[in-house]
Parts: C-alpha cells; sequence; structure tokens
C-alpha cells in the first residue's frame, strides 16, 4: 500500500469512527488488511472479528470504503471510446481492487459512445467462464452496435492466455453472424493493458 495514500486512509477511517490513528481498532484493522486490495475486498464478518468493532462500525467503515471506490470509478454519460486507453482509463478505477477476474462488456452505439457497461461474469483468481450467448444476449438488450470486451487480470500480468485468444474468436465470430461487431478485448493487469486488436488478434 502507496505510504501516503495508506496514511490518508487510516486518518479518514479513524476520524469517520472518532478513534485515535493509534488506537488498537485502527492498529489491528491496518494490520490485519495492510494493502488496499485487502481492505477494499473486506467483508462484513471480517471486520466484526476485530475487537472493538461491532455493527455500527462496519457499517461505516463499509459505507466508506464503499464510497472511496463510487468516487474513483468514472461517470460514463457521453462517453466515447476512440482507443484501448480510454478503455483503461475507464475501467482501470473498478478493477483496481478485484481479486478475481471480472469480465465486462462496453456497450456501444454507431458512434462509438458507450451506451451501458455490464459485468457479464465473475470468476476464480485467474478464470473469468464466459459464453458467447450472454455477451450478446446482453448486447441485443442494448440495442448496441457493437461492443468491446475487457477483464482483469489480478495476477497483474496483462498478457492474453490461450483461453483468452480462444473467447475471443468465438466472440468475433458470432458478432459477425449477429450483426453486432466486436471492436476490441482489452486485458488489464496491474497497470498495464493489452489490447488483443492493437496485437493483431482481432
Amino acid at each position: 500500500m502507496n505510504e501516503y495514500r495508506k496514511e490518508e486512509l487510516k486518518k479518514l477511517i479513524s476520524e469517520s469512527l472518532r478513534e485515535r490513528q493509534d488506537s488498537y481498532v485502527i492498529q489491528e484493522l491496518f494490520e490485519q488488511f495492510p494493502t488496499i486490495t485487502e481492505l477494499m475486498d473486506v467483508s462484513e464478518q471480517q471486520l466484526m472479528s476485530i475487537k472493538g468493532i461491532g455493527a455500527g462500525k462496519t457499517r461505516q467503515i463499509l459505507a466508506m470504503l464503499n464510497l472511496a471506490k463510487a468516487l474513483t470509478v468514472p461517470s460514463y454519460d457521453q462517453f466515447t471510446i476512440r482507443t484501448p486507453k480510454d478503455v483503461f482509463d475507464f475501467l482501470e478505477p473498478e478493477l483496481r481492487y478485484q481479486t478475481k477476474e471480472h469480465f465486462i462488456c462496453l456497450f456501444l452505439n454507431t458512434k462509438n459512445r458507450l451506451i451501458c457497461k455490464e459485468t457479464v461474469s465473475i470468476g476464480s483468481l485467474n478464470a473469468a467462464i464466459v459464453h458467447p450467448r450472454e455477451v450478446f444476449r446482453a448486447a441485443i438488450k442494448r440495442c448496441s452496435a457493437s461492443l468491446i470486451c475487457a477483464h482483469n487480470h489480478p495476477s497483474g500480468d496483462a498478457t492474453p492466455s490461450t483461453e483468452d485468444l480462444i473467447l475471443t474468436k468465438r466472440l468475433r465470430e458470432a458478432g459477425e453472424i449477429i450483426g453486432i461487431e466486436v471492436l476490441d478485448h482489452v486485458i488489464i493487469g496491474g497497470n498495464r493493458f493489452y489490447s488483443l486488436k492493437e496485437n493483431g488478434h482481432i
């Protein structure tokens, strides 16, 4: 965890809970969940297992963490996708702290403006199981002209797997039949991204 961000977060939580930063509750919270990823993924049960954190403080902490997530995710009103970097900039704040693979589709109109973002599948640590019918059912429902697929690699390595390449081929072929073009499949890993279109896979 970046030390500056860690101290800022510690300060905000301690002020919200009306606890000193060196209190047992705050120290124990940051010892058990030392990284931002772990803290953002914390459950109600995990928080309540810490002595001094009851139901009320648990609700406060979870509300604060959810607010922090919401504030880092950009709005997509009138958002236009022009490059894979646009996809990365839009989705990375949301995927930054995820510990499982999230397969997301961005549904676009004829001018490549974002109609809707939908999480189609959430998988295990290193696999999100996706079927083309789930992707295109959602695309048809949203009256999409085209779509962009994206998913995260929690490992931080954005290199596509063999399964990623096979899935992309299946989606592209299905899109050609249905008439909804798959423009790209962007893989996000850490602070990097990999565009299958830019690298010749689409």
